[in-house]
């Protein structure tokens, strides 16, 4: 019965954060998950890269959707951002460190 309250007041807390403070604390769990993967190898460091890619992926479809009011030239900058950070996944021992800066300084942009 705790857990269903706790899920249920987490769940009340994120609903009424700001969306850019909602994209902001994505982007802190996610770097959570790097920062951790500092100290791990294989599966653990692996699955904190996959995430990593998986919101750097999202970030992409939004920033090159139609919708997306950004000004033009932000959305260019993000997305060069973007390659950068793809790029460094790809290598085959990717610079966490690299990640986790980007990372808190887009989370850092979006407070």
């Amino acid at each position: 019965m705790n857990m269903m309250h706790a899920r249920r007041a987490y769940q009340m807390t994120r609903q009424a954060m700001d969306p850019r403070e909602q994209e902001a604390d994505v982007f802190r769990r996610v770097t959570g998950g790097l920062r951790a993967a500092l100290e791990q190898e294989g599966i653990a460091r692996a699955r904190a890269v996959a995430d990593n890619r998986r919101l750097w992926i999202a970030l992409d479809a939004s920033l090159r959707h139609p919708a997306n009011q950004l000004p033009q030239e932000t959305k260019l900058t993000m997305l060069q951002v973007g390659r950068a950070v793809m790029r460094e996944m790809e290598s085959p021992a990717p610079d966490l460190g690299f990640l986790i800066e980007i990372n808190e300084q887009l989370a850092s942009g979006l407070r």
